[in-house]
């Protein structure tokens, strides 16, 4: 061990009587079961029902009630109880105005504030007294932690308990004290919490996501393909800006930009003002009760239309000036003839549906305008001096990863590139091969070094970034190609299709999942892949536990705009020291509706995978960073008070 880090840690453990308490105080905890891990994916700013799914654990709060609580309530009131502790402070409201006089409420003041006690004891039971004092409201700890210790066959501090009570109620206390303990109840049902992948996109709140993520006590992300294109514009990529703000203006999420974020779209619209008119494909997709006006409408359509051209232009210029990309079929501007309003792609010829092509040069199709390179540089500059945004990006980039190895698993959004034997599909980037793993650490480090230098703007680093979002060898994307274009212009549905990696099908086959798991030095008999990206058709008859149960597919569709076609609203997993179960959940309309009828959107649990034996955290992580710090202390106890 490095004498001088020994020296600087003495300075903490500062006598022999604190390592050994903290050696002591480790080595308990790696006996301890594991903590409940809870995987979330494809939020695609679904705020209000990730919201709900984060407070109900997914299930576990309810459990918790259900146990302790099943023969003392009767099922609607473990359901209003159970509403208290996901919203605290709206269901207080509303029960306060059900009572006549102050001695009802003073009882069911006192009734509730016991359960919360023996609910959050429960909850604890798992961690230390340390992990526990953490969770608690601050302002209560010393009144919370006298009723959680307190012992029931002792009568002489009987009254005393009571006059703890008493005195909350007496001062106005309780309201706060039973919010803090349902708040600190779903802190202690989750240890730790898995974002795998897309946070961004679609819904209207991943600002809101953001938020909640920056303030949530353990957490980590495994980026989606649209996490890294507000990665990628942030980072400097023009064309990765371009597509959020296609991508916004498509689903009527322009909001996002302006006010989450700060950002004037007035040099845009103006743009789109003078150049673009209404057009059928470029409308905004509407999912939401706040429906725009025609007009607001008509203007959408517009900024729709030129940021679209924007991006296809640039496009272009990546794809010619990185060959390697293997994209030069995207060349697509330069496959149109501009009189006879046809496109060529694969030999056939395809009419144009209401093309806009007010700002292309036929002679110089892929060139930007001087206005369009003044609105897009604007632009740029205003994401990158999003306060807001630069606090969002900077968290998802230490947070986030492209993959991660955890307590024996691969978390992963999109899929590891294959080809039809399920061999790692190799690309060559600039004269050098990867594969696998190492296709996805170098992707990783372009991506990084990208975001640590957003002046460069059209270095390889940035390109790889948006090849992230659309490239055939992608880890995010997983299909052949992008049909953007097609989508907009070609009627002829066979031109929409795009062909997926295929990963996506032998994902079903044990044995292919097992040598991706050897890929990543994960043991295949005990790791699963848990994984994102891919609505599962459950009401088509998908299951979303394949391959033997070695690989777990948790995106159902949080986003709205895919419910109709999986049937459900998302699945979520929980991993505890018993084994694993996936949950799938109803559509999450509102939080007034489960407030009013004390109903949850859990539909059913499927067990994926259950432990021989109960898992301890010396198995897990975190275990092995706990054996790290204790052979450190040992070090320490060498190094200057064994001497």
């Amino acid at each position: 061990m490095n004498t001088k880090y020994l020296d600087l840690l003495a300075q903490k453990y500062d006598s022999e009587e604190k390592v050994v308490t903290e050696i002591i105080n480790l080595k308990a905890i790696l006996n301890l079961p594991k903590g409940t891990e809870h995987f979330v994916s494809d939020l695609h700013g679904e705020y209000q029902a990730f919201q709900h799914v984060l407070r109900n654990g997914s299930g576990r709060v309810k459990e918790k009630i259900r146990d302790l609580f099943e023969d003392e309530l009767t099922e609607k009131e473990l359901d209003e109880f159970a509403t208290l502790v996901f919203y605290p402070e709206e269901k207080i409201k509303l029960i306060k105005n059900g009572f006549d006089n102050n001695e009802e409420l003073e009882k069911w003041y006192t009734h509730t504030i016991d359960r919360m006690i023996k609910l959050i004891s429960y909850a604890s039971s798992k961690y230390t007294r340390c992990k526990l004092r953490k969770a608690l409201p601050t302002q209560f700890v010393y009144i919370i932690e006298e009723l959680l210790y307190k012992t029931d066959d002792i009568t002489n501090k009987e009254s005393y308990y009571k006059k703890i009570v008493q005195q909350v109620i007496s001062l106005g206390q309780a309201d706060k004290l039973i919010s803090g303990l349902a708040y600190a109840t779903q802190k202690l049902v989750v240890d730790h919490l898995h974002v795998v992948g897309d946070i961004y996109d679609r819904g209207p709140e991943p600002d809101k996501i953001m938020e909640t993520l920056i303030h949530y006590p353990s957490v980590d992300i495994q980026w989606g393909n649209h996490d890294v294109l507000w990665i990628g514009a942030f980072a400097g990529s023009k064309v990765c800006l371009a597509n959020i703000l296609r991508i916004c203006a498509r689903y009527n999420n322009l909001e996002i930009i302006e006010d989450a974020y700060g950002i004037n779209l007035r040099p845009l619209l103006n743009l789109a003002e003078k150049y673009y008119g209404d057009h059928a494909a470029f409308r905004p997709k509407i999912h939401t009760d706040d429906k725009p006006s025609d007009h607001e409408q008509l203007q959408i359509t517009k900024m729709h239309q030129a940021i679209a051209m924007i991006q296809f232009k640039l496009e272009s210029s990546i794809i010619k000036r990185r060959p390697y990309f293997n994209m030069s079929e995207r060349l697509l501007l330069e496959k149109v003839d501009y009189d006879r309003e046809e496109i060529t792609l694969h030999g056939k010829t395809y009419p144009l549906e209401n093309p806009c092509f007010a700002t292309i040069d036929p002679e110089d199709p892929n060139r930007l305008l001087e206005e369009e390179e003044k609105v897009i540089e604007k632009l740029l500059f205003s994401i990158q001096h999003s306060e807001k945004l630069a606090r969002h990006m900077k968290f998802l980039m230490k947070k986030g990863s492209l993959y991660l190895k955890y307590n024996g698993n691969l978390l992963i959004h999109g899929c590891i590139p294959v080809d039809e034997e399920g061999n790692m599909e190799k690309m060559t980037i600039e004269d050098k091969s990867y594969a696998g793993r190492e296709l996805l650490d170098i992707f990783e480090h372009y991506l990084r070094h990208s975001f640590a230098n957003p002046k460069e703007t059209d270095d390889l680093a940035t390109d790889m970034v948006w090849y992230l979002w659309t490239g055939q060898y992608s880890s995010l994307f997983g299909k052949r190609e992008m049909t953007t274009f097609e989508r907009y212009f070609i009627s002829d549905k066979t031109t929409h299709k795009e062909r997926k990696n295929p990963y996506y099908y032998l994902r079903e086959d044990e044995e292919v999942c097992r040598k991706i798991l050897a890929e990543f030095d994960l043991n295949p008999d005990q790791g699963h892949i848990i994984n994102g990206h891919t609505p599962v058709k459950e009401i088509e008859g998908e299951n979303p536990i394949k391959a033997g149960g070695k690989m777990v597919v948790i995106d159902g569709g949080f986003s709205k705009a895919y419910q109709s076609t999986t049937g459900i609203a998302g699945y979520t997993l929980l991993y505890n020291s018993f084994g694993m179960q996936l949950v799938a959940h109803k559509r999450f309309n509102s939080k007034e509706e489960v407030l009013r009828d004390g109903t949850d959107v859990l539909s059913v649990k499927r067990l994926v995978d259950k432990e021989l034996e109960r898992k301890k955290v010396l198995e897990t992580n975190v275990g092995e960073e706990l054996l790290q710090e204790i052979y450190i202390l040992n070090s320490l106890m060498e190094y200057k008070y064994m001497k």
